[in-house]
């Protein structure tokens, strides 16, 4: 169950934030094999990766596209709770367009950006112990906004070697150009580099474990663009009296069900507060079918009891969650003092697994502390900005002379002669 900390120094919070997922240190040297196997052997290498690391022979990668019809194997329910969720997470996402700016800097001179989208990208789904189908709507739905003209999905097949209905579905719906069952680090590696049948990317997007989440950063290394480090899934709530705490529970083990990587991080200034929600926790812990899961998770996850909000906001900072619930009141006053953290979830009718799903944010997200300089994912992950200038010769002739004193300060008299050769 949840340790309690009490009251901890502030001069612990390192130590006692820590996450508790494998040391990427650790693996890179399996995860560096894998990379350079698959860059240099290609196909061949997947396919041995795949049937000893997963124990499944694909004679095959590709899924066509004449077996993504899978709506008869739904239920109309959760083909129409796809299909919301396309709605809202497209109109959140097409919100975030922006229009062109041609702005005169001085007389003479204009400039303007212009967002150009990615023409390929990689989208890895993770498969593993849950088909994360939603991953899948979160990053398709703004590629396909975007304009992007490839999106190339790689996922973990099941052990019977096919990919999951709803997650065939929903590359269908949101037009997905190709779709490949392979998974880990292998993957991401064959969409880095691109092998015989699978296209290289020019960015990869989505979250794994720890061997998917090493391979992108040692890629990213190389000078391969990755949407952000994103590891094993994490939650943190704050809450006081005026929460629910069974609703406080249930959010705290919707995180936890996600992996024995989990983790999750409950702050409060009511030591008995804490005491009901563990309870709550216990007993509902008993009725999920991903229990042995969570309890893992659980064990390494912590409560803290804080003297005042404050402390416990300055601790949320210094944590910087994945996902953030606020369960307090002046939740809105407290959100404002939030400065590191990837969504943040506002009241007692706010459960994180909205934006999991359908509410219309982005749940493609920065963990392991990383949301205190990363962003997560959103149209703009999908764009390249491009500067644009046009001068007019008198333009040329305005900002002439304050180029050539700034060049000639440089010692870069090339560049002071490209301006005065115009302008003399």
């Amino acid at each position: 169950m949840i340790q309690l900390i009490k009251y901890p120094q502030p001069s612990v919070w390192p130590g006692l934030l820590q996450r508790t997922a494998q040391d990427s240190m650790e693996i890179r040297p399996a995860v560096d094999k894998i990379l350079y196997a698959v860059k240099e052997k290609k196909d061949e290498a997947v396919k041995e990766l795949t049937s000893r690391l997963d124990k499944i022979t694909m004679p095959s990668f590709e899924v066509p596209k004449q077996e993504w019809d899978t709506s008869g194997l739904l239920s109309n329910e959760l083909k129409e709770a796809i299909n919301i969720a396309i709605n809202n997470i497209g109109l959140f996402h097409a919100a975030q367009k922006e229009q062109l700016q041609i702005i005169e800097t001085f007389p003479g001179i204009k400039c303007w950006r212009k967002s150009v989208a990615i023409e390929k990208v990689g989208l890895y789904i993770p498969g593993g112990t849950a088909p994360l189908f939603s991953t899948l709507l979160m990053l398709a739905i703004p590629a396909k906004i975007a304009g992007c003209r490839e999106i190339t999905v790689c996922t973990p097949p099941d052990n019977t070697g096919n990919v999951h209905p709803a997650i065939l579905y929903t590359a269908q719906k949101t037009g997905v150009s190709r779709l490949f069952k392979i998974g880990g680090a292998q993957a991401i590696a064959a969409m880095a580099y691109g092998t015989e049948t699978i296209p290289q990317v020019y960015k990869i997007f989505g979250p794994g474990n720890q061997y998917v989440t090493t391979a992108k950063m040692l890629l990213a290394a190389e000078g391969f663009a990755i949407d952000m480090p994103a590891g094993p899934s994490e939650l943190a709530i704050i809450a006081d009296d005026t929460c629910v705490p069974e609703y406080v529970a249930a959010d705290l083990l919707s995180q936890a069900e996600h992996g024995a990587d989990s983790q999750v991080l409950l702050i409060s200034t009511d030591e008995d507060l804490i005491l009901k929600i563990t309870q709550c926790i216990e007993l509902q812990l008993q009725a999920l079918p991903r229990k042995s899961i969570a309890q893992q998770a659980l064990i390494n996850s912590i409560a803290i009891l804080v003297k005042d909000i404050d402390e416990g906001v300055s601790l949320l900072n210094a944590y910087a969650p994945e996902h953030l619930i606020i369960a307090c009141r002046d939740d809105e006053k407290i959100a404002e003092k939030i400065v590191n953290a990837g969504s943040v979830f506002l009241g007692n009718y706010s459960p994180e697994s909205v934006g999991d799903y359908a509410s219309g944010t982005n749940h493609t997200l920065p963990t392991n502390g990383y949301a205190k300089a990363y962003s997560g994912v959103s149209l703009d992950s999908f764009f390249k900005k491009i500067t644009f200038q046009k001068l007019t010769q008198q333009g040329l002739k305005n900002i002439g002379n304050t180029i050539t004193e700034l060049a000639l300060a440089e010692g870069l008299e090339a560049h002071a002669n490209a301006i005065t050769i115009r302008t003399k």
